[in-house]
């Protein structure tokens, strides 16, 4: 059993494009010249895309995508120098428990495949007319976007946090093992195993909805960029 043991503020939203541009250009930041992105068939190819042009329309208060873990760790620390305060990506328990938020449901909206594009961002028949290959999608329901949705577009949970399950997956602070054999149990970020990869959680614009649940999990390497990962910040109280 798993107890969160250090009060936190997590933030309501994902780091929009907005934020992100302000970061860049306060930092002389480069922009990297290649993201990963889904194909018309739900496989994944390389294209010079970056947070600024994914390959796909966004406005500013669209998640930033294109981000690696690398890249968010910078984020952190600058908008840490920035408050004053110390901010960090929460780790994959404090995430869990932020995503739950009380439920004991696999998903905090609604579990329904017709029901759940009142809920989330995912890939649903929006996203299948422009990846007409993709056949693991949820074709039940339209969520209204192909691509991501500006933050806050759907409810928030129940501890009043948006897009938590679905547009972009978030990375967080934790090394990537298999299993939860030998994790923290007070809810701090696992900092042994393979921490050439990090975690990444919640789902995403282009995901099925076996992805996009509370308990799911990925470990992506830390240089790795995505039109499907962004982040959003955490800080100890």
């Amino acid at each position: 059993m798993i107890t969160i043991r250090n009060k936190l503020a997590i933030a309501k939203f994902d780091v929009t494009r907005d934020e992100y541009a302000q970061f860049v250009a306060e930092t002389n930041r480069s922009d990297p010249d290649s993201c990963i992105t889904p194909n018309a068939s739900g496989g994944f190819i390389v294209t010079n895309g970056n947070w600024h042009a994914p390959g796909f329309p966004q406005t500013g208060r669209d998640p930033v995508v294109c981000v690696s873990w690398d890249d968010a760790q910078a984020y952190v620390a600058w908008l840490s120098a920035k408050t004053g305060h110390v901010y960090r990506l929460p780790t994959q328990a404090e995430w869990e428990y932020a995503a739950r938020a009380g439920t004991p449901t696999a998903r905090y909206g609604s579990d329904n495949p017709v029901e759940f594009c009142r809920y989330s961002n995912v890939g649903d028949l929006d996203y299948s007319e422009q990846h007409p290959g993709d056949s693991e999608m949820n074709r039940a329901c339209r969520d209204g976007y192909a691509f991501t949705s500006p933050v806050g577009s759907f409810p928030p949970n129940q501890f009043g946090l948006y897009d938590m399950l679905g547009n972009v997956m978030d990375w967080t602070e934790d090394c990537w093992n298999a299993n939860y054999s030998g994790a923290p149990t007070d809810g701090t970020a696992w900092q042994s195993g393979d921490c050439g990869r990090r975690v990444v959680r919640g789902g995403s614009w282009d995901a099925s909805l076996s992805v996009v649940r509370s308990a799911s999990r990925r470990g992506i390497p830390t240089f790795i960029r995505n039109t499907t990962f962004g982040f959003r910040v955490a800080r100890t109280l």
